[in-house]
């Protein structure tokens, strides 16, 4: 079988029925994703591929380094073009790595470029691939992709203008784009009391846009709620949390406040009381959503900016961060439960970026489901370093050993790239060959209505039934 073929990853004739039958021609619910909500609304015109396939992407970053690519060519001062030479000579480097195969996705579904990207190539791939995206604005990016959702990530004190402006284009008919985009509420920054200087004025910030002045822990959690209020006007229907693991300590009010007057006024405070803080504001997350119909998601097990001197020199989320190994079972229990106990648990997905925790996340959603929704609590989709075929597979296998596979909301794209979208084809070809390889034993009937509503289901239905967000039309 050639490399990139109709059938890749596809080991089985069931598999391929599947795919090609009811798994490729289903549209993209994107639920999560880093997309800058600017190029969207803006239809911004990337100038050449670099611009639009290595900027931002750190997975690239790190095997760059790993090549011993100087980092003038992956961050630094190096032209774009001469950033791209320096990528295509690394990508045969990357055999094995999903790299390999998402590089080459994509450059194939966008660009129609078979070719096999190295330094030999590069130059005709670069010339090919640019006159190429000369046509390619973001808008005709998605429409190709038959993106029908987009939710970006955005922090509570995000104006939203081009959710609103890119809302009234389309309302108005000046803007031809049926893909939806909707906001997503993170206010991981109103957890870090452990920096007082960045959370103050992150604070002064939150108390401009509500227009709440953040002077006690109530006038905190109001500003909190206006701006949930106001993402909710705009047609956000989830939030999202980055964290190590849950927080779940016991915290009064007036723990939380004494916790707030002594970081508002400039002073540290020790880790107990921090945990204790973002334990109460956890909780009240948690309930605002809860009261609003929302889905929480929670990504857990990320350590982040292991290497103090690149994240000094580069800032975050530049390609230095790992795989953390704290116990997450105990913390992320006494979470839920506080909120399941109030009748305020929300619709949840939990992401793990440690493996070694599938079957602690697979059986913990198993304790909180029911209230008449299908598949209220979600274990989410590979995420980060297990966003590639194993990773994949890892992840299916215990949801279907220990919940509903039938149930699940799929894939999303977690990127900061518009060429990302075959990270979806990527996934729906993983599992219609695991259902293809379960037929092929004798472990399922090979009834291809059942099947393949299940792989509708999962690749697109789910998600669109699951979220209430309204896609555009295709």
């Amino acid at each position: 079988m050639s490399f990139l073929s109709d059938d890749f990853l596809l080991r089985s004739e069931t598999a391929r029925e599947l795919f090609h039958g009811y798994a490729k021609t289903q549209p993209i619910y994107d639920y999560h994703c880093h997309i800058p909500p600017d190029q969207i609304a803006e239809n911004h015109q990337f100038p050449n591929l670099t611009a639009i396939w290595l900027a931002g992407d750190h997975y690239k970053w790190r095997a760059m380094r790993t090549n011993g690519v100087e980092e003038k060519f992956i961050t630094g001062d190096a032209g774009d073009k001469e950033k791209f030479l320096a990528w295509a000579a690394t990508v045969p480097a990357t055999l094995r790595n999903p790299l390999y195969h998402w590089s080459h996705l994509e450059l194939k579904n966008y660009f129609g470029i078979n070719t096999l990207l190295s330094a030999k190539t590069a130059e005709a791939v670069w010339d090919e691939a640019n006159a190429r995206l000369a046509d390619m604005p973001v808008h005709k990016i998605l429409k190709q992709s038959r993106v029908t959702v987009v939710c970006t990530t955005d922090d509570p004190t995000d104006d939203l203008r081009h959710h609103i402006a890119l809302r009234t284009a389309q309302e108005s008919g000046a803007v031809d784009l049926t893909t939806r985009m909707y906001p997503a509420f993170r206010p991981d920054k109103a957890l870090a009391v452990n920096d007082p200087a960045s959370w103050n004025a992150w604070c002064d910030k939150l108390a401009l846009v509500s227009g709440v002045e953040c002077n006690s822990l109530d006038a905190l959690l109001n500003a909190l709620s206006v701006r949930h209020d106001f993402f909710h006007a705009q047609g956000g229907r989830l939030s999202d949390h980055g964290l190590s693991h849950a927080y779940a300590d016991d915290c009064t009010a007036a723990e939380a406040g004494s916790v707030f007057d002594a970081v508002r006024a400039g002073k540290m405070v020790g880790l107990a009381a921090a945990d204790k803080f973002r334990s109460y504001l956890m909780h009240f997350f948690g309930e605002l959503d809860a009261a609003k119909g929302w889905v929480k998601q929670l990504h857990l097990g990320a350590l982040r900016g292991n290497n103090a001197r690149a994240l000094r020199e580069l800032g975050p989320d530049t390609g230095f961060d790992s795989i953390g190994d704290w116990p997450q079972a105990s913390a992320l229990s006494r979470y839920l439960d506080k909120l399941d106990n109030q009748n305020s648990l929300p619709k949840t997905i939990l992401y793990n970026l440690n493996p070694a925790d599938n079957y602690v996340l697979g059986t913990m959603i198993g304790n909180f489901q029911g209230g008449g929704v299908a598949g209220k609590m979600q274990f989410g989709s590979g995420w980060w370093f297990l966003d590639q075929k194993e990773g994949m597979e890892w992840q299916l296998n215990t949801l279907s050993n220990l919940g509903l596979l039938s149930r699940f909301v799929g894939m999303l794209t977690d990127s900061r790239s518009f060429l990302s979208y075959p990270r979806h084809e990527y996934f729906r070809r993983v599992l219609c060959n695991l259902l293809g390889n379960d037929v092929e034993n004798g472990e399922l009937p090979r009834d291809m209505e059942l099947l393949g509503k299940l792989v509708r289901d999962v690749s697109y239905e789910n998600a669109r039934n699951f979220f209430g967000m309204e896609p555009g039309a295709l």
